[in-house]
């Protein structure tokens, strides 16, 4: 081998290791202490876990997730069974001895801080019972109603309160929300990527299976919602889509959608 192939071996070794340095320092170093930044890890941690020797690596166990899950209800052939077998007459006698305090025999509510269940999504109601159950929906009333439920007793209520109909709904005086507010409603909102209720709320609109119909609820609870997903203390919806949603929406958007639709839209 000549001078020349010597010495080209050798830049190639030098390329090559060189290549090798500046790899290891991105994957090992900066990566990590930028990442780390963010999660709030000095460097030194960060490079740590980056290779192994820190807190935080495969053979120890992680810090345990502090955030209930959206929902554990999953439309499986089971559930839709369990729907469709549901024995309404069973539904109105526990309606009756548990329900009727608050959303009274005819499920109507005369606090407007609780939902009315008349004509409501069955589908809808037996995942919120669920939710209430699991802890994945936070309320202090209705956790321990429906904790003591079976999932059969869920289905027979949601089915007995989706049975009924509507009887507050005044359509000779529509609350007014204004033209921006329907449109909000109707149309959405292209330049806030906010997409129109009525994608999912509206009837027969094809949403996601558990969406609750809105028409005809009371403005502050349909208020109270919006501000509950906005703010993070409601989290039971799947995929964060309410939660993503509300949070784009301003406090007089979310007061005007309730007025919105206490009337039939």
């Amino acid at each position: 081998m000549d001078t020349a192939d010597r010495s080209w071996n050798r830049w190639v070794g030098v390329i090559v290791v060189s290549g090798l340095v500046m790899i290891g320092a991105l994957a090992l170093v900066i990566v990590p202490v930028v990442v780390g930044q963010g999660a709030g890890l000095s460097a030194f941690t960060a490079i740590c876990r980056a290779i192994g020797i820190g807190a935080g690596k495969p053979s120890l166990a992680g810090p345990a997730p502090h955030a209930a899950p959206a929902t554990y209800v999953a439309w499986t052939a089971p559930e839709f069974a369990s729907l469709a077998q549901a024995n309404k007459s069973a539904g109105a006698n526990l309606a009756q001895a548990t329900c009727v305090a608050c959303h009274a025999a005819n499920g109507s509510s005369p606090d407007p801080s609780i939902p009315g269940m008349a004509g409501q999504s069955a589908f809808a109601i037996y995942k919120e019972l669920q939710d209430f159950k699991s802890g994945a929906r936070v309320n202090e009333v209705m956790a321990p109603i429906a904790q003591p439920l079976e999932l059969e007793q869920m289905a027979d209520v949601a089915v007995y309160y989706a049975s009924l109909s509507r009887h507050d709904l005044d359509d000779a005086h529509p609350s007014y929300a204004g033209a921006e507010i329907a449109s909000l409603a109707l149309r959405g909102d292209s330049a806030r990527a906010l997409p129109p209720c009525a994608a999912c709320h509206a009837p027969g609109a094809g949403g996601p299976i558990e969406t609750p119909s809105l028409t005809g609820q009371s403005a502050v609870y349909v208020t109270a919602q919006l501000q509950a997903f906005a703010d993070g203390n409601r989290h039971n919806d799947v995929f964060e889509r309410m939660r993503s949603i509300a949070a784009k929406l301003t406090r007089p958007e979310m007061t005007l959608l309730g007025a919105y639709y206490t009337t039939p839209h």
